[in-house]
């Protein structure tokens, strides 16, 4: 080989040697790149790659936590779980079936179920042909009966592997529209979505679990698959400080109230131990069916009805949901108001704890008081006289109110308002509360100061108002208001307890007993309270009425009223507290006096012997002894001596029968008891005297034959000539035996506190 041959040969040699080694190195490069991505995958990635993977061969099903119950104070059910059905398809399977056996199954399962379910065949024939999905819901909340009818179908028809049931919970409320404002309800993922149900949220729930199994591409468990389950843990039980008697008579003087009133902005009412804090019943009315919360109450279907809105347009569902979020709202707890003159409770404790006035203090009411060049009205325009701080408390003097302000200072009277508990949330486990509008200290000038004197031009909350009146209640110690009670796993073992946080005195118990004396005195006296009379009882009450400045008439006055009462009793050691708000009254009479006070007095005739405070006996009353059986003679002697009139009819010596009978208790002085010796009874009708006067009916019963018992007003008002007959025991008309007890309820409705 010569030279350049050589040269030649050697030169391609290398070229191809170097085509080998950039070979060589480029795989040996790939192969270090895959090595390197190998170990990132199998070391740093695995988990990664390992959870996809498991996602796309398993599938997957949430085990929805069994909700906590919601309980009274007796452990009776508010809030509960009930068993319902979801009914689901497989078009999956049914796409298998059809292609395998030729048959239209997917047309079979939409006319039965669409006729079972009352839904459309269009869209349940819709989701038979979501061949890809192994679950489409067709109900989601069957009943058993539903479900029943369901699987005989779908067994009779061959349907059974396409068409499912699974069981499942939804919430429940056994007792519908009761406690409605305060208990909330959930949503469709029975999340809660207001009241307790969406405070207390965290702790119903619970933890869901899950279950997980491998399947092949068809969604096909596979055998030997790998499952994973994870068990639901529970939501916790709430025990509330509600009590189902006090809410359910709550809500029963609540509508007597909305219905007497023509409330046109619903009535509300809260009751509390005010020496706990604890919501023994809070009710709103109308309330709202909690099994059924998106249909409208009657009020707002026909607000809404008379929109003239068409039903498909925006403005249609922004109203109605616009009416139904005001349905569901707690007007106690979210909405705020002026409280007019259950105000001067806490104006008249602060000037006396201040000492800025004795309770003996004297003062005069022309009928208006003079502040900065402004004349300020009394509600009574003829004025009061001269009075006595206390009677200015009882008779609701606006210038008694306004002359103390003043002697107090803007300082001292804005230092109480705050040491009341105003300016702030009371601190209640409810969502959504308001705090209430009230005038900075360098903004109350002299005519603020006297209009905040008796509760009009600022704002507080109803709940705001129950807490600072139980301020008196409670000795001068403030309470924080709560509705739970504690918190219970699923063996009924307490887990959680509430305990009462210690607050300082807003005022001294001397002060606190003082003010609570006077309101006694303003019910059972002659005070703007006296409606609220209950018999036998010793109760602290104030009225008030306020204007709503927000909608004036034409000529820039305001027409729309609140009227209001609270109240608390035993006066001397009170146990709760009420109090009754109606919004917006169109009754002839828009007083608190005449629109709240009446059914704060007969909540509490309820409710107190239901606590166990008995009713003390009039002495002045005696219960009518036995008399059949024994002589004539004897039988008047006996009632003689006690004071009892006596009339007797028939000829015999022997009592055969009486009427009233033995162990009617009466007013000697006015009572007659008639004693028969024959068995012919002598009846008389019932006199017409509703809406008349104490005075007139007292004079047609008696002439009647009756025997009259007088309640709603106190011993010193029974001969009160303004008093007004509202209700009786028997019916007009009706026949009774002469010497029958005719219960008669009386109210002054000319009251204006």
């Amino acid at each position: 080989m010569n030279s350049q041959a050589l040269t030649t040969h050697l030169r391609t040699e290398g070229r191809a040697r170097r085509r080998r080694l950039l070979l060589l190195s480029f795989f040996a490069t790939f192969a270090l790149y895959l090595l390197a991505a190998i170990f990132r995958l199998q070391i740093f990635e695995y988990g990664s790659y390992g959870d996809k993977v498991l996602h796309q061969i398993t599938v997957g099903s949430s085990l929805a936590a069994e909700r906590g119950e919601i309980l009274d104070r007796n452990g009776i059910t508010l809030a509960e779980n009930r068993t319902v059905w979801r009914i689901y398809i497989s078009p999956v399977d049914i796409r298998k079936a059809k292609k395998r056996k030729g048959v239209a199954f997917d047309e079979i399962i939409a006319k039965g179920l669409s006729e079972l379910l009352g839904v459309s065949y269009e869209s349940v024939y819709e989701k038979t042909q979501k061949s890809a999905y192994l679950d489409q819901t067709i109900a989601k909340s069957a009943d058993e009966a539903t479900v029943k009818a369901v699987l005989l179908f779908a067994r009779d028809e061959g349907l059974s592997s396409m068409i499912h049931a699974e069981a499942g919970t939804e919430r429940y409320y056994p007792f519908g529209s009761l406690a409605s404002h305060t208990i909330g309800f959930t949503g469709s993922d029975n999340q809660g979505l207001f009241g307790l149900e969406a405070y207390y949220n965290a702790v119903l729930s619970g933890t869901d679990g899950k279950y997980l199994a491998s399947v092949d591409s068809q969604g096909v468990k596979l055998p030997n698959a790998y499952t994973d389950y994870v068990k639901a843990e529970s939501g916790l039980t709430l025990v509330t400080t509600l009590d189902l008697y006090l809410q359910k008579e709550l809500e029963h003087q609540l509508e007597n109230a909305r219905i007497g009133a023509d409330a046109q902005n619903r009535v509300t009412g809260v009751v509390m131990n005010v020496k706990t804090g604890a919501i023994l019943a809070m009710a709103t009315s109308p309330g709202f069916d909690l099994n059924d919360p998106y249909t409208l109450d009657e009020a707002s279907a026909q607000a809404l009805a008379s929109s003239a809105l068409s039903p498909d347009s925006k403005e249609y569902k922004a109203l109605r949901g616009e009416l139904l979020y005001g349905m569901w709202a707690n007007k106690a707890v979210s909405e705020v108001y002026e409280p007019g003159s259950t105000f001067k409770i806490v104006t008249v404790s602060a000037a006396l704890e201040s000492g800025a006035v004795t309770a003996s203090a004297n003062f005069h009411c022309p009928g208006y008081y003079m502040v900065g060049g402004c004349r300020i009205s009394c509600h009574k325009r003829t004025g009061h006289g001269s009075l006595t701080l206390a009677e200015g408390l009882m008779h609701s003097c606006n210038p008694v109110m306004m002359q103390i302000a003043e002697r107090m200072g803007r300082e001292t009277f804005y230092h109480y308002y705050l040491a009341f508990g105003y300016g702030k949330k009371t601190g209640i486990d409810l969502p959504g509360e308001g705090m209430g509008l009230f005038h900075s200290l360098s903004s109350l000038g002299s005519t603020e100061l006297a209009t905040a004197s008796f509760g009009q031009r600022f704002k507080v909350s109803i709940l705001q108002q129950l807490c600072a009146v139980a301020v008196v209640a409670n000795g001068g110690v403030p309470v924080t208001p709560h509705l739970l009670s504690s918190l219970q796993n699923e063996e009924g073992e307490t887990l959680f307890t509430y305990t009462m946080t210690k607050k300082e005195p807003a005022i001294s118990e001397k002060t606190a007993k003082e003010v609570a004396a006077i309101l006694e005195a303003g019910v059972s006296g002659n005070g703007g309270a006296k409606n609220a009379y209950v018999e036998g009882y010793r109760i602290a009450a104030k009225t008030g009425t306020s204007e709503k400045f927000e909608v004036l008439d034409a000529n820039g006055n305001s027409f729309l009223r609140i009227g209001s009462c609270v109240a608390f009793a035993p006066f001397d050691n009170a146990e709760i507290a009420v109090i009754i708000v109606v919004d917006e009254p169109t009754s002839a009479n828009k007083y608190g006096s005449a629109v709240a006070a009446p059914f704060v007095g007969a909540y509490l005739e309820k409710a107190l012997p239901y606590l166990g405070f008995e009713a003390e006996k009039s002495a002045a009353e005696l219960t009518v002894p036995s008399l059949t059986g024994i002589s004539v003679k004897e039988a008047k002697g006996t009632l003689t001596k006690l004071g009892f009139s006596v009339l007797v009819i028939g000829e015999g010596e022997t009592v055969l029968s009486q009427a009233p009978n033995a162990g009617t208790r009466l007013f000697p002085a006015t009572a007659k008891v008639i004693l028969y010796t024959e068995s012919q009874t002598e009846y008389t009708a019932v006199p017409k005297v509703m809406g008349r006067t104490l005075a007139e009916a007292l004079v047609l019963l008696n002439n009647a034959g009756c025997n009259v018992v007088i309640t709603g007003v106190s011993p010193e008002g029974k001969t009160a000539p303004e008093a007004v007959v509202v209700s009786l025991s028997h019916a007009e008309g009706e026949r009774v035996a002469l010497g029958t007890k005719i219960t008669v309820v009386v109210r002054y409705l000319n009251d204006s506190a």
